[in-house]
């Protein structure tokens, strides 16, 4: 086992060198200039006047942030001349060359080595000061959504996967129910619960923006709680459905598989009372599907909800990504795809060990029998 987690870290390198090239590509090829829109200059609309000076705060803008560098490598264009004393072809005449430090990928990734993701384009605050403001936010609704997904999900799947359960007209009327659900946009789940319970054109029941009232802060701190506790309940639902819908399908299908083995069959004819057989023998082997669930959970801390915050008001990091996409803020783009992209590759290391947990069969060594 450790040696597999050592060779899963020794890949993770370059893993996360191709994912930190692909995200810088990326970023840089979505249109529009970031030094323009800090000039007040790139929009329709926007500001005109002097076109020289316009130019010129454009230029020690980019200056500023390195803009004005290559963003990867020299192209080049040479004289070079075959023996006729002709030029060469084009493509014969094109070579890249490296530009020393002196290029944007390389000054990112000297910096991002060091801890630093550098400053925003916005306000000229530390990237990540700016993300670890956003995280506990985050962080809270997601492990809210996953844990309430969880203690939903797995009993709804071995519910309907029951030995007398199993097409019935419950089975049928809950695994519809699921797939409707798993179905729906989540941006229009969350225009519904706005207009029929906040506050549009029917119930006004909970409040759909914000995270706390205009009375914030309260006098004692459980008035404070439940008020925070109350701005979360339509953005929770919003964040756990769609995962909830997910599971409960998948914990019913594997737990299908798995009292149809032939072991499960066995400890039937033994005699076993029924949640015996489910609870003891068939439901540790049914959750080896749902240990996959936890590769994705990690990245969800930081990434977030890009919709759903941006629908309800809640200054998260999907919230902060948004603003930062739409600004082409490229230090924060670039550090939250790089975090949530280490995370998701722990993710994916955590979930290989667990499996080993769950079912203690799957070996990682070569040498196993």
């Amino acid at each position: 086992m450790f040696q597999y987690i050592i060779r899963r870290i020794l890949l993770f390198l370059p893993t996360l060198f191709l994912i930190t090239v692909i995200s810088f590509g990326i970023s840089r090829m979505a249109p529009g200039d970031p030094a323009e829109l800090k000039a007040g200059i790139g929009a329709e609309g926007g500001q005109r006047g002097n076109q020289q000076l316009n130019e010129e705060i454009i230029k020690q803008i980019r200056a500023q942030w390195h803009l004005d560098e290559p963003i990867w490598y020299w192209t080049i264009f040479t004289n070079a001349k075959d023996s006729t004393g002709q030029l060469k072809p084009l493509m014969q005449r094109l070579t890249f060359r490296w530009n020393g430090t002196h290029n944007q990928y390389h000054l990112w990734m000297a910096d991002m080595l060091h801890g630093n993701f550098g400053v925003s384009f916005q306000d000229q605050r530390p990237v990540l000061d700016k993300i670890l403001e956003r995280v506990p936010i985050t962080a809270f609704l997601s492990i809210i959504s996953i844990v309430l997904s969880f203690l939903i999900a797995i009993p709804i799947g071995i519910y309907s996967a029951g030995k007398s359960r199993e097409n019935s007209t419950i089975d049928k009327g809950v695994s519809t129910t699921l797939f409707i659900l798993y179905s729906l946009p989540t941006f229009w789940i969350a225009t519904m619960l706005i207009i029929f319970f906040g506050g549009g054109d029917f119930l006004s029941w909970f409040p759909n923006n914000g995270l706390h009232g205009n009375d914030y802060p309260y006098a004692s701190w459980l008035a404070n709680t439940g008020d925070l506790l109350w701005h979360l309940v339509l953005p929770v639902i919003c964040y756990t459905y769609p995962t909830l819908a997910y599971l409960s399908r998948m914990m019913r299908g594997s737990m299908l598989d798995v009292i149809r083995q032939d072991y499960i069959r066995t400890a039937r004819a033994k005699g076993l009372a029924e949640k015996i057989v489910v609870y003891k023998h068939a439901l540790r082997n049914s959750l080896i599907p749902i240990v996959t669930i936890v590769g994705g959970i990690l990245p969800s801390l930081v990434s977030g909800s890009l919709i759903i915050e941006s629908i309800f008001t809640i200054p998260g990091l999907g919230l902060l990504e948004w603003n930062a996409l739409t600004a082409r803020d490229y230090p924060v783009i670039l550090a939250v795809f790089t975090i949530g992209a280490v995370l998701t590759l722990i993710g994916i290391l955590i979930s290989d060990i667990l499996y080993s947990v769950v079912d203690p069969r799957i070996a990682y060594s070569s040498n196993s029998g």
